[in-house]
C-alpha cells in the first residue's frame, strides 16, 4: 500500500460511515456530517474550547465550527457557555449527559452500509470486515492525528 491507495481507502472508509449514521429527521443542515464528526471529537478532546481555537487545530474554516456547534447544540452532543473573561465568547464542552440523538448515533450498525459498500449480502463477509476495521481502530485511534501533526 502506498499513501495514495491510503488516503483512497479513508475516503472511502469516511463515505460508508457517513452513510451508517441515522440521519432520518434532521432536516437539511448547511454543515457536513465529517465537519460535525470533526467539531465534536476535538471538543472531546479539548473541553472549554471558544470556537475559534477548535477552528485553529482542526483546520476548518471558522464559519464551519460555529455551524458545526450549533448543530451539535440542537442534538444534545454540546453545551455552551459564556467566558469569563470575554463575555463575547463561548466556550464549548461536551454535554454532561447522551441525549438520545447522541445515543442513536454513536449506536448505529454498520453492517448494512458494509454490504451495500462491498456489494454482498454474506454476513460472514461483512462479519469479517468488521473485525479488521476493529483491529484497525485500535492501532489508530484519534489520537494519531495528533502525533501527525506533531
Amino acid at each position: 500500500m502506498n499513501g495514495v491507495e491510503l488516503f483512497l481507502l479513508g475516503r472511502t472508509l469516511m463515505k460508508i460511515g457517513e452513510e451508517a449514521l441515522p440521519t432520518e429527521g434532521i432536516g437539511q443542515h448547511s454543515t457536513s456530517v465529517r465537519t460535525v464528526l470533526i467539531v465534536a471529537t476535538d471538543v472531546r478532546a479539548h473541553p472549554g474550547s471558544a470556537v475559534g481555537e477548535i477552528a485553529v487545530r482542526t483546520g476548518l474554516p471558522q464559519s464551519a465550527v460555529s455551524a458545526a456547534v450549533a448543530r451539535l447544540r440542537q442534538a444534545g452532543a454540546v453545551v455552551t457557555e459564556p467566558d469569563s473573561r470575554d463575555r463575547r465568547r463561548l466556550l464549548i464542552r461536551p454535554a454532561p449527559d447522551a441525549s438520545p440523538r447522541v445515543a442513536e448515533v454513536r449506536s448505529a450498525p454498520i453492517d448494512a452500509a458494509l454490504m451495500t459498500a462491498l456489494g454482498t449480502d454474506d454476513p460472514e463477509r461483512v462479519a469479517r470486515v468488521v473485525a479488521l476495521l476493529d483491529e484497525l481502530a485500535r492501532h489508530l485511534s484519534p489520537q494519531a492525528l495528533a502525533r501527525l501533526r506533531g
